[in-house]
């Protein structure tokens, strides 16, 4: 067979069934991506004779003797194709992971196609940039910017990475291939819950290829937890890497190894378990019940209480609320439910492990390489420096790579045959075994005077952390933010943590707080209605203000700065903007059109310990080399820090050189988690080059004698006085005398600021269908002071269509089994294109943080007032309350036929 690939031919022959994206993989062409396998998401897209295919779901066979175009046939850094350098323009990327996809598919658009975006984009997904700078892209708009020396912060400069990752040149955690590699797969359970007893693996190494199968029997007996902090005690160790008994259905319970792919599949599916099964309990008021069937032992001592499946619970309160309630006027009360969410990140999770020289190295797609690091030293015993993780581009993060759970099986298989070990997860496994965001059932309670004075706010919040613990401790304390916005002298906060035999729960953007923010703000609404107030004027006379004490869990001290009433300037902008837009027409006959409000408080960093230690060097080069351990996904923190160093160093981005999330050349990083990629990292880069800056200047100033304040740092070299020294110059002196121009600094999540954001939409809702058309969307929020405009744009309309996929779509369902029925992207229906509005997107310029630059992050808090604002708007228009999410239009339907027969009776 003669294939031609970018203009080159050659003979090949692909193996029987296989597709078009693994033999472009195979051939090296790692541009061509894998997010779904099933044709859903695009990132696969190839050209085949000038026409864009899903090379996922298109046989390889059927491009023989067809010319074939990959994203990397199409232009290169240096000579980019049109396209490319739109989308490196605008931007029109943040993890990237989508962008050779959606560049091969727009760069064959025709003038109509560009004019319909909802039809022609439906076939390629993003699930960072909520499409506004993908449209851009297309459309020629460019929002890129040049900055001075000196003057980086404050200006839209271009991610460092841009041109590779447009042409496909960059590097995501599997792009690569090794000598003698081995591919791992994994064996899950099929029960919910049940004890092993036998395993049968003769047939599955009888299968051509295969070399070892594992059990519970061949992996080092250690607990420990999956979830990534830097005190690992927050979180429960009631894991083994494989284990004698399955607690859901998905559960690890074999993993074999083999030459291919395709081999350790059928080894999988050759390996004879037998089971015993045991009673399974899926909701966690049931097994919160006496007698319920009890999953962990009461061996863990971070189990609360095993009996009735208590991983944690939450007792806290402030004055009286009984009292409280007593005074009130009106008094409403709640029960909402948010449901388990998949964080979809295109990339899936992955680890390629392999021993070199006597250590053992883990190539990962982690949120920590530092923690992940931690860990696997501890579960195989490994000395620190017997060990290397780092990280590649990720293809989106989310939370969901805040877990060790790829890494550890990679490293058993490379530590155990001393060759190199990839595991790939399949997307069905994302859905079946990875951790979503928790579900959570949240009764509220609010007691408020006739002027809309709150007088008791009350919240019982039970929370589904599934069979294992992971994070379910810590999203539980996080959720105290949704009581902490509003001043209330009597507050009362019960939560549970509880253990259920279904795919554990983890972090997920908004981590804990947009679970509670959907009940509380959606309470808040309805108790304006029942005083007949503005929801933006009850929120406006009870938000909390500077002096306010941040009273959340406890009244005792904190160490969260809060100077300004930034929240108030945000609700403030949603109520003008919605107002400005008060005359948008109805789509029509039959729709219902309603308008929907709310706030949120999110604290700039976590309260456990984050720390980075940051390295910034002037290299022989006369580049400045940062060294800073975060990871890059898609959040903004490697052009953050590009630009923080290039302002302190008076420089531009492009003589920063910058090395990241690698354990051998980086300093300790908790991780790109909770914002501390820009709030802690950013801090510590600053303080870093701050330092590099001062040894420059004093070098100088003894060099020439000079008192060192009379001497200025510039692009070009150091000015004394009268006297200029080039950087080369002093580099070259420096040298001669061993010193070098090199610094590290620490950086602490502590103190912390809080950031403010408000969302606003005006919604038609069809009367018949349950069809909701978002006719206007506004987010207002509180970013300190801005690093790079159009990041922080981008993270807010990523955010916000996030929250819209989490309020109207996405529902990650579990039958009466426990097994996942929709692990896939096209029956979970993370948003498109077409389901996506462009956000208003209003800033407010704030001075009480103490983050790099005054500046705050702004990735996660922007999801948490999305879903409440949008069930608001929705009563706006129906006059029916929906308290559980997701709001489809079948269940907006059902609903409001209910309503309209109780009318009609």
């Amino acid at each position: 067979m003669t294939y031609t690939v970018n203009g080159k031919s050659f003979d090949g022959a692909p193996a029987p069934g296989q597709c078009l994206r693994t033999f472009l993989r195979d051939l090296g062409h790692f541009g061509v991506k894998k997010g779904c396998d099933a044709g859903d998401c695009g990132a696969c897209t190839v050209w085949v004779d000038g026409d864009p295919v899903h090379s996922c779901i298109t046989p390889a066979f059927r491009a023989q003797g067809r010319e074939v175009t990959t994203i990397e046939g199409l232009g290169a850094p240096g000579s980019l194709h049109p396209v490319q350098r739109q989308f490196r323009d605008a931007p029109g990327f943040q993890c990237g992971f989508c962008t050779a996809g959606m560049i091969m598919t727009a760069a064959t658009f025709t003038e109509a196609q560009k004019a319909d975006l909802p039809r022609a984009l439906k076939g390629n997904l993003c699930r960072c940039t909520g499409y506004r700078g993908i449209e851009d892209a297309i459309k020629g708009v460019v929002g890129i910017e040049d900055a001075a020396p000196g003057k980086a912060v404050g200006v839209s400069v271009s991610a460092p990475a841009a041109e590779d990752v447009v042409t496909g040149r960059a590097e995501f955690t599997m792009d690569t291939r090794m000598e003698g590699m081995l591919h791992l797969k994994v064996l899950h359970s099929p029960h919910a819950h049940a004890r092993i007893v036998s395993v049968d693996k003769s047939a599955a190494l009888a299968v051509p290829g295969v070399h070892r199968v594992y059990t519970w029997e061949d992996v080092p007996r250690r607990r420990y937890t999956t979830a990534i902090h830097t005190d690992h005690l927050v979180d429960p160790d009631d894991t083994y890497i494989l284990d004698d008994t399955v607690r859901f259905v998905g559960q690890r319970v074999a993993a074999v190894l083999a030459d291919t792919v395709a081999a350790a599949e059928e080894g999988c599916r050759k390996v004879a378990v037998r089971y015993e099964p045991l009673p399974a309990v899926f909701d966690p008021e049931e097994a919160m019940a006496d007698g319920a069937p009890q999953l962990h032992g009461s061996d863990d001592p971070f189990v609360r209480d095993p009996v009735h499946n208590i991983l944690l619970e939450l007792h806290s309160h402030i004055g009286d609320v009984d009292a409280g309630f007593a005074r009130a006027d009106v008094i409403h009360e709640g029960t909402y439910f948010s449901p388990r969410v998949q964080h979809a990140h295109l990339e899936t999770h992955g680890a390629i492990a392999w021993t070199e020289n006597g250590r053992l190295n883990v190539r990962t797609s982690s949120q920590s390489p530092s923690i992940a690091k931690v860990k696997i030293a501890y579960l195989f015993a490994l000395r620190p420096d017997q060990l290397r993780v780092f990280c590649k581009r990720m293809g989106g993060g989310f939370g969901g790579k805040q877990e060790v759970i790829s890494e550890d099986l990679a490293a058993l298989a490379a530590l155990d045959t001393g060759r190199p070990v990839s595991f790939e997860y399949t997307r069905e496994e994302e859905f079946t075994t990875a951790s979503p965001r928790h579900p959570m059932s949240l009764t509220v309670r609010l007691g408020a005077k006739s002027d809309g004075t709150l007088t008791a706010l009350q919240i019982r919040n039970v929370s589904n952390t599934g069979a294992y613990g992971n994070h379910g401790g810590e999203t539980l304390y996080a959720g105290g933010a949704a009581v902490m916005i509003y001043r209330c002298p009597n507050k009362k906060y019960d939560a549970y943590s509880v253990y259920t035999n279904t795919v554990p729960s983890g972090a997920l953007r908004g981590y804990g707080m947009t679970q509670p923010a959907f009940a509380v703000e959606s309470a808040m609404d309805e108790l304006a209605r029942a005083l007949h107030l503005d929801p933006l004027e009850l929120r406006r006379r009870n938000i909390v203000r500077p002096g306010d004490p941040l009273v959340a869990l406890h009244d005792g001290p904190d160490d969260v700065m809060f100077t300004e009433n930034s929240l108030g300037r945000c609700i403030d902008l949603v109520d003008g903007a919605l107002a400005r837009t008060a005359g948008q027409a109805s789509p029509g006959p039959g729709w219902l059109v309603g308008v929907g409000t709310a706030a949120s408080l999110h604290e700039t960093a976590p309260p456990t310990e984050h720390v980075c230690e940051a390295w910034v060097t002037l290299g022989n080069d006369l580049v400045y080399e940062v060294a800073v351990g975060t990871a890059e996904f898609g959040e903004g923190t490697s052009t953050a820090h590009v630009q923080i160093a290039a302002t302190q160093l008076g420089t531009t981005p492009s003589r920063i050189r910058l090395v990241q999330s690698d354990t051998d050349r980086t300093g300790f990083d908790t991780g790109a988690f909770a914002s501390a990629g820009l709030f802690v990292s950013g801090n510590a880069v600053l303080r870093a080059a701050n330092a590099v800056r001062d040894r420059i200047l004093e070098f100088a100033a003894a060099h020439t004698g000079v008192h060192v304040v009379l001497c200025s740092m510039d692009d070009a070299g150091v000015v004394c006085g009268d006297r200029r020294m080039s950087l080369a110059e002093l580099v070259a002196l420096a040298r001669a005398r061993g010193i070098r121009f090199t610094a590290a600094r620490k950086a602490y999540g502590s103190p912390r600021s809080v950031t403010s954001n408000a969302q606003g939409f005006r919604v038609a809702v069809h009367r018949v269908t349950g069809e909701v058309r978002i006719l206007h969307s506004v987010q207002a929020a509180d970013a300190g002071g801005v690093i790079n405009p159009a990041q922080v744009r981008g993270q807010v309309e990523g955010g916000v269509a996030q929250g819209i996929g989490f309020a109207l779509t996405e529902n990650h369902q579990v039958d009466a089994s426990g097994a996942v029925v929709n692990p896939n992207l096209r029956n979970y229906r993370i948003p498109t294109y077409a389901d996506v509005p462009r956000t208003e997107v209003l800033l407010v310029d704030s001075s009480d943080s103490v983050g790099p630059m005054r500046s705050k992050g702004m990735a996660e808090c922007c999801i948490n007032p999305v879903a409440p604002a949008l069930a608001n708007a929705l009563h706006d228009a129906t006059g029916v309350r929906f308290r559980a999410l997701p709001l489809t239009p079948e269940r907006i339907y059902s609903r409001l036929s209910e309503e309209q027969s109780v009318q009609r009776a």
